[in-house]
């Protein structure tokens, strides 16, 4: 099993910044992936940003590219999510989730990832 646990949510005004972490324990996570989702009322959960805990390639949702920036903290099994120049349509619920095995083609996909966070609400105010 692997608990994790985001923070950093909160409310911030149209161009600040956010950085959200996600602690993940219960399990080494060497051969996990680590994912971003968010949520905004009445919409479907959706992919922000994807980094293989191992290290390598990170994969971001096209409406953030440029703007957020997923990572592994040096704090042990921390992944981070550095969002700046915030808009309003980036408010939601952001969720970390971990997965054992992804590919390019389903790591967008919520049904791909094996555990989730309870979610930290992100506000962007115009």
């Amino acid at each position: 099993q692997v608990q994790l646990l985001e923070s950093g949510g909160g409310l911030v005004q149209a161009g600040g910044s956010l950085r959200l972490s996600c602690a993940a324990s219960g399990r080494t996570l060497n051969n996990y992936y680590m994912g971003w989702f968010r949520q905004a009322p009445g919409k479907e959960r959706e992919f922000v940003a994807v980094i293989p805990w191992s290290g390598g390639n990170t994969y971001y949702a096209d409406s953030v590219k440029g703007r957020f920036t997923i990572s592994r903290g040096s704090a042990k099994n921390t992944v981070y999510l550095q969002m700046n120049s915030l808009k309003p349509e980036d408010t939601a619920v952001y969720y970390c989730a971990a997965s054992v095995s992804l590919s390019i083609r389903t790591m967008r996909r919520v049904d791909q990832y094996d555990y989730w966070g309870q979610g930290t609400q992100v506000t962007v105010s115009s």
